[in-house]
């Protein structure tokens, strides 16, 4: 059973941010109102969940989160546009 994700926030400002977590709503909720967000989400609130993805291990979450980072931002967009098509 994945117990870790990897997960693509939309920030107030357009940009995307991509992170790992055990928990994606906690994560979002200190994103949004904590101070253990990132700092560059801080300055860029308010943050939506646009994307997430099951891992099995934390080695291969962050292995994830690497290779969606070294995407474009055009890629980002069609691989959160991919997940929207498939959850409906």
């Amino acid at each position: 059973m994945p117990n870790w994700f990897i997960y693509i926030l939309r920030c107030g400002d357009g940009t995307l941010y991509t992170g790992v977590t055990t928990d994606i709503e906690r994560r979002l909720q200190e994103h949004n109102h904590g101070p253990k967000g990132a700092k560059y989400t801080r300055a860029r609130r308010p943050l939506t969940l646009a994307y997430q993805e099951a891992a099995d291990s934390r080695s291969l979450a962050c292995r994830r989160e690497w290779e969606i980072k070294q995407l474009s931002t055009t890629e980002k967009w069609r691989l959160i546009s991919a997940q929207r098509v498939k959850s409906r």
